[in-house]
């Protein structure tokens, strides 16, 4: 495991009805990613700062997180497509197919309902974006 300090978030954890189906999910949407699983046990799996457990794993507290929107960067556009076309084959559910977005120059994306209903998001801020001086995000 490796520790990155001076980052905004540390870490998100998400409890889901449904820990197998979930895996199912973000093992493909991972793999297409090239985002290895970090580990796993009987009520949990983690990928980089992503911890994702049962409601009966000691660490939940008996809960389940509400819905959430994650984005994951991909390194081009064919990892975003293939994102999308992992999540819709595990379990996923179209939430926005891939294409560009009006938040920036060079925002390409495609968003999915993961088994919980959480708004998964995979994006490539491509060469329009790196090329630009200055970018207003505007959501």
């Amino acid at each position: 495991m490796e520790l990155h300090r001076g980052r905004l978030i540390d870490h998100i954890q998400l409890v889901v009805k449904d820990l197998d189906a979930s895996r199912r999910f973000y093992e493909a949407v991972f793999r297409a990613l090239s985002v290895p699983l970090g580990g796993e046990g009987k009520d949990y799996f983690w990928a980089d700062e992503l911890f994702i457990s049962s409601s009966t794993s000691a660490a939940a507290q008996g809960e389940l997180t509400g819905r959430h929107h994650l984005a994951f960067q991909a390194g081009d556009r064919a990892m975003v497509d293939g994102f999308y076309q992992a999540g819709l084959e595990n379990g996923g559910t179209d939430n926005g197919k891939p294409g560009e977005r009006p938040y920036h120059p060079g925002y390409y994306a495609a968003f999915l309902l993961d088994p919980d209903g959480n708004n998964i998001e995979a994006v490539f801020h491509g060469p329009a974006a790196r090329s630009a001086s200055s970018v207003k995000l505007t959501f």
